[in-house]
């Protein structure tokens, strides 16, 4: 039978889900309260350790405190495990020196022993030479009472409870392995996150400034040539930057995004960097001075995130290389729609100077490389391809191809 079966009744369920909710401190005093409780039920006092054999003593209200002894201090297991420890064990050797009669508190020496394998952090060597040593005074101290027990006999308990601290012991090894895990998974996602952190920003940014700095240099070119034209130029300016600022909003609240479709979300859909918005790329691009012919094939559909910001973002770092390397030449950007991927292509036409400016590939770096490097990175977590260089006959050409992930309505 599952877990889930066993928990399935809502009373059970609502029963477990509180009970995980409870502090430890809480847990471990209901433990040592149960096991009080079981200690002086008369069907289980055959059950509990027992090393002695010592002639029985009646029980009297010191054999009641040497029992409780035995139990209550495992309410705080977790937070003292020594303290807990060295309580249970002098009360469990004071119980079996005397005479008393095995009660099922005597448990208690078995948590205890095995909340400190588990819990305990500093001194753990210390702590097991003391108790190796206080269970031979034991031994000795029960033998010149005349206790029956062989050194056989001693050396199987003592065998026992090693393996019980032992138990302990591998349950902390494999708790701290899990954190020391999660802690390292903590530092990849952040490494991670730091590096598309780092390539949206320079993605976002690059592209503005750059169109920002030519069209400001065209403007200044018309205030001397044309002055009745250079309050177009301050305009194309003031939308770049407006339209920097709109993207930057969308960044910072895209960083956190799922896999949704990048326009799902009504109040973000006008300010998503989408295939849909590439064609407002093309005319930032013309109004900077750069000839752009643009053209779009087969059916657009919607895409997740990531997908459609890694196609948005190849075709703005392509338009950004042309308007810094290439301004005022004819620049081709095609968008093809298939089943099975979205490829996309931005060739300019320029002399072969112009991919001499543009550096090979280069190892990436902490922050997750900038410009094509970047783009590659991106594209390669979606499964995908890019290639950028010089064409055969003149020019540069991106090319990106990226598996589909369309949105299930």
């Amino acid at each position: 039978m599952s877990r889930q079966a066993l928990w399935g009744p809502p009373p059970l369920r609502s029963l477990r889900d509180w009970w995980s909710e409870r502090d430890a401190s809480v847990k471990d005093g209901v433990l040592a309260l149960v096991l009080t409780l079981l200690a002086f039920v008369p069907t289980l006092s055959n059950i509990g350790g027992q090393i002695g054999d010592l002639p029985e003593r009646p029980a009297n209200a010191l054999g009641i405190g040497l029992t409780l002894a035995q139990t209550l201090p495992l309410a705080a297991r977790r937070r003292w495990p020594a303290t807990c420890l060295a309580v249970v064990t002098g009360a469990f050797a004071v119980h079996q020196s005397l005479g008393f009669a095995t009660t099922f508190g005597s448990v208690g020496l078995y948590l205890a022993l095995y909340s400190a394998g588990a819990h305990q952090v500093i001194l753990r060597r210390a702590l097991t030479v003391a108790a190796s040593a206080a269970y031979a005074v034991l031994a000795v101290v029960l033998h010149r009472l005349g206790s029956p027990q062989e050194i056989p006999d001693y050396l199987a308990f003592y065998l026992t409870l090693a393996a019980i601290w032992l138990v302990g012991s591998a349950v902390r090894m494999r708790r701290g392995e899990e954190l020391e895990r999660r802690r390292l998974a903590a530092e990849v996602a952040t490494a991670a996150e730091r590096a598309r952190i780092a390539r949206e920003l320079h993605d976002v940014v690059t592209h503005h400034v750059t169109a920002m700095v030519v069209q400001s240099d065209a403007a200044q070119f018309l205030l001397t040539s044309a002055p009745e034209r250079a309050g177009e130029g301050l305009a194309a300016v003031s939308d770049t930057g407006r339209r920097a600022l709109t993207e930057l909003r969308y960044l910072l609240g895209v960083l956190e995004a799922t896999g949704e479709s990048a326009a799902a979300d009504p109040a973000r859909a006008d300010r998503a960097p989408t295939l849909g918005r590439v064609v407002d790329l093309v005319e930032q691009a013309r109004r900077s001075g750069q000839s752009v012919e643009f053209s779009e094939q087969g059916e657009r559909r919607a895409q997740s995130v990531d997908v459609e910001l890694a196609a948005y973002r190849v075709v703005q770092e392509a338009l950004t290389n042309a308007m810094k390397h290439a301004s005022g030449q004819l620049a081709h950007v095609l968008v093809r729609h298939r089943e099975e991927h979205v490829e996309i292509k931005v060739t300019t036409d320029v002399p072969a100077v112009f991919p001499a400016t543009v550096p090979v590939p280069r190892k990436l770096g902490p922050t997750g490389g900038r410009g094509l490097a970047g783009l590659r990175a991106r594209v390669r977590m979606l499964d995908g391809e890019l290639e950028a260089g010089p064409r055969p006959e003149g020019g540069f050409e991106v090319r990106a191809t990226i598996p589909s992930q369309p949105v299930q309505e």
